[in-house]
């Protein structure tokens, strides 16, 4: 894969990483710890485990779009390419929005594994700490895929806020 590519790969190792310190934390102590959202702790871990899981398998079809997005922005540059103006800036907002989806989606996993960590089985926070390395190396390297696609000067400081918080995360 290219760089967005591998940066999709990863997110989807990490979020899969926190799917299994969720699934770590359903011992009978984990059923007694009340949640007030979830009612148990072990509630709380099932359910990030289950939708960390379901992340990781879109993250890994992320790659995908990436591969296919950057095929279609290649065949942009031929001097032979039949695509209006339009579909033309189509291409090139695609090829933008699937790094900026993926970034994202790091942020967001890493949050819900930084929430969870407190809660965590404590015999296996050190897996839940590399979920939450490998989401935000992820979301850097998405970064970079961003700002090789130009992205409006909004845009860009979205991203770069989103990944002051991935780095905060990290600590």
């Amino acid at each position: 894969p290219g760089g967005g590519g591998a940066a999709a790969v990863a997110a989807a190792i990490g979020a899969a990483s926190g799917a299994m310190a969720a699934i770590y934390t359903t011992r009978k102590k984990d059923e007694e710890a009340k949640d007030a959202e979830h009612g148990t702790v072990a509630a709380k871990a099932r359910k990030l485990s289950q939708d960390l899981t379901a992340s990781a398998s879109s993250m890994v079809a992320v790659a995908d779009a990436d591969a296919a997005a950057y095929a279609d922005l290649q065949a942009t540059w031929k001097k032979d390419c039949a695509l209006s103006d339009a579909e033309k800036e189509a291409v090139r907002r695609r090829a933008l929005e699937v790094p900026v989806g993926l970034l994202r989606s790091c942020h967001a996993e890493s949050k819900r594994v930084a929430d969870f960590l407190p809660q965590c089985n404590p015999n296996i926070t050190s897996d839940a700490k590399v979920a939450l390395h490998l989401l935000a190396g992820a979301g850097r390297a998405a970064f970079q895929t961003v700002l090789v696609n130009s992205p409006p000067k909004e845009l860009e400081d979205e991203m770069r806020g989103l990944l002051n918080e991935l780095a905060s995360f990290e600590e």
